[in-house]
């Protein structure tokens, strides 16, 4: 490669890296909190190339400059470009999350949860709530939940969401069991939104003990999966 084939794939590299900041492609990959870095990051990029090739178009070249060619194969590094642009990687879902162990923090800060009835609220807070609050902070409140269908292990379906701390690299599950009202002939991988309430039962993960606590189904219906399909 020459200088200016270098300036055409790093063109390209920012002109992907923007493409998907600019749409929702980003959020398979990262934490919706970091689209602005990648939109500066792709305009960064593209600069650079269109300043590569102004400098290279306007500058001689000496004969030696000419006779030495770089592998071919070197355009090799044109490909995860072009996958970027024409492929989307699904969403991490049910095979990820069953083959990693439940990810709770423990916390000790349990605000009041929002006024509404029901108050929506993210399978992270309900699930730390339920765990390190003993559910004291969900007493007597309708929350509803919103996340994709894992079957466990042993059968039974859970309520899922991958979370992450950055990125897609370091997702991890936060699983919910379900009691009461659950709907029959759920698959894995479906969106679901169910209405309920805190209920002490609680089981064990077996891929890392850690604990899942449930939620008494009051409500259920199945959804599309959303734009943003991770937490955190």
């Amino acid at each position: 490669m020459n200088r200016q084939a270098q300036a055409v794939v790093l063109l390209l590299v920012g002109g992907a890296i923007l493409r998907a900041s600019v749409t929702d492609l980003y959020l398979r990959y990262v934490k919706a909190g970091l689209q602005p870095f990648l939109i500066a990051s792709g305009i960064l990029l593209v600069a650079a190339a269109v300043a590569t090739l102004w400098y290279e178009l306007r500058s001689k070249h000496d004969d030696h400059e000419h006779s030495h060619r770089e592998p071919a194969v070197a355009w090799l590094l044109v490909l995860p470009v072009f996958a970027l642009l024409l492929v989307a990687p699904p969403a991490l879902g049910s095979y990820a999350a069953n083959r990693s162990g439940t990810a709770l923090q423990e916390t000790s800060d349990f605000p009041p949860l929002p006024a509404g009835d029901p108050v929506k609220v993210g399978l992270v807070d309900y699930a730390t709530r339920a765990v390190y609050d003993e559910g004291k902070s969900l007493d007597k409140r309708r929350v509803q939940l919103t996340g994709f269908v894992l079957i466990g292990h042993d059968g039974a379906p859970y309520l899922a969401r991958m979370t992450l701390s950055c990125c897609a690299a370091d997702a991890r599950p936060v699983k919910i069991g379900l009691d009461g009202q659950v709907p029959t002939g759920l698959a894995a991988d479906s969106w679901l939104e169910v209405v309920g309430k805190y209920t002490t039962r609680s089981t064990k993960d077996d891929v890392n003990d850690g604990v899942i606590p449930y939620i008494e189904i009051e409500e259920a219906r199945r959804i599309d999966a959303p734009t943003n399909q991770y937490e955190g």
